[in-house]
């Protein structure tokens, strides 16, 4: 099977949007998740980001964060329960072991994760380097040619 290198597509970007997903889901590059866990992407500031994903039934411990050559990878991976330990007669709430992973952009940054009410906030803050942040250029006038005058003698 013949694979596609997306990656030069996505530095152009922030580091989201649909048309990136689109392709990532085409390469297969969602894995065997699909659409677990579920998760919202949205714009806290001009360059702030919050990656929101519900991880119901995940502790803390069962979670895991990474980041590596430029995708933010985030697992969860439930210890398996005894085969007698519950017995249901419905079962809703997946408990079944995910990876999720995210293209960041160039310049985008992890800054913080927090675990509260089954929902996983993940914050990214999008930096420019010094050097490649716009700036001003001042254009300085020519100074006046000086005139020389001579005297002329009569």
């Amino acid at each position: 099977m013949r694979t596609y290198d997306f990656a030069p597509l996505y530095r152009s970007t922030i580091g989201f949007d649909r048309l990136a997903s689109l392709l990532d889901q085409v390469a297969g590059f969602e894995g065997e998740a699909g659409g677990f866990p579920p998760y919202n992407i949205e714009r806290v500031a001009e360059n702030s980001y919050r990656i929101t994903m519900a991880v119901a039934g995940f502790a803390q411990s069962d979670l895991n964060i990474e980041i590596k050559e430029g995708v933010l990878n985030v697992r969860g991976e439930k210890p398996e329960e005894p085969a007698a330990a519950a017995k249901y007669l419905h079962r809703g709430i997946a408990a079944r072991n995910f990876e999720r992973r995210f293209q960041l952009a160039d310049h985008v940054e992890v800054r913080g994760a927090e675990l509260k009410d089954g929902l996983l906030n993940i914050d990214l803050v999008r930096e420019l380097p010094e050097r490649m942040k716009p700036r001003s250029i001042n254009i300085s006038a020519p100074e006046a040619s000086k005139q020389i005058e001579t005297k002329s003698v009569a």
